[in-house]
């Protein structure tokens, strides 16, 4: 697998360390101690920030973190294109963006809010840690003004801890991720484009999620879930409105297509990265998928950019 270059928001306790800055290829890399160069992204489990912090670090470049950015705006007009979409931010709207998502944030010269950076782990309680791994989120949303209030409250005590002195204990320590559990839980994050999810959907969306660089045929879920092929591709159908087969495409072409975009990857490599034998099946199945040929689709993504 290549390692990902990634855009690191800058951390509590590491402000003149360097982070907050992408890592890119004039720069070098940011090393770890055993010289991995994998980089933390952030040094505690839940971090907060404001756009006017945003706007000092943002190049206009996309940027890819390995942590969950949940955005809750204000007030102003902008938007953020998440994994090839544009999206538009106004006032009173939620932004989501997963850990691996390529974005970009543009015109966001007026927006006030705040970001919150967090790790997979950093919800606490069950319903919120399933919310934030499911994978179809949806990356744009609306805030109800009903539950405004609610999500102002829950923001602004998240916040006021996050910035506040180190905590003096353990019971303090833990406030951050209640505080995240409980501001989850008021946004409501809905689900993107599949929909509710049947628990057999589920399962093969999260078998998908590991394994897909590996396995890239439905039968291989089907068996590995002990579920026959046809029974399998109709969860999948019910959920999605897209059969198993066309599932796994579809996942495997939005990874290549950060890794082309983002990466500046050769088909080779994505081909190495993605489990294909060699450049030449990569291609196919990515022309095949998209209409065009990877190489082709890299330098229009890339226009400009």
């Amino acid at each position: 697998m290549t390692e990902i270059r990634q855009m690191t928001y800058e951390p509590v306790g590491d402000r003149d360390g360097g982070r907050g800055r992408d890592r890119d290829r004039d720069r070098g890399r940011d090393r770890d101690e055993d010289g991995s160069g994998s980089g933390a992204a952030v040094t505690s489990a839940v971090e907060t920030m404001t756009f006017d912090r945003l706007r000092e670090l943002n190049d206009g470049g996309t940027q890819r973190a390995d942590f969950h950015v949940l955005a809750v705006v204000d007030a102003g007009h902008g938007s953020v294109t998440v994994d090839f979409l544009r999206h538009p931010i106004e006032e009173r709207s939620a932004v989501w963006i997963a850990p691996g998502a390529v974005h970009r944030w543009a015109d966001i010269a007026g927006v006030a809010g705040h970001l919150v950076l967090f790790t997979p782990t950093a919800p606490v309680t069950r319903a919120t840690r399933e919310r934030v791994a499911s994978p179809d989120l949806a990356a744009r949303w609306r805030i109800p003004d009903a539950d405004q209030p609610y999500v102002d409250a829950a923001l602004s005590h998240l916040v006021l801890e996050t910035t506040a002195a180190p905590p003096p204990d353990d019971m303090a320590a833990e406030l951050p991720g209640i505080l995240l559990s409980a501001l989850i839980a008021r946004l409501r994050p809905p689900d993107g484009e599949a929909g509710p999810a049947n628990p057999t959907f589920q399962l093969f969306r999260s078998s998908v999620e590991a394994y897909f660089r590996e396995q890239h045929g439905a039968a291989y879920y089907a068996r590995a879930l002990g579920y026959a092929p046809r029974t399998l591709s109709r969860a999948v159908q019910q959920a999605t409105g897209r059969t198993a087969k066309a599932y796994i495409v579809d996942r495997i072409v939005l990874e290549a297509k950060r890794l082309l975009a983002h990466e500046g990857l050769t088909a080779a490599s994505c081909a190495r990265a993605l489990g294909f034998p060699d450049a030449s099946n990569f291609s196919v199945f990515f022309r095949n998928a998209t209409g065009v040929r990877p190489g082709a689709w890299q330098a229009t993504a890339t226009a400009g950019g």
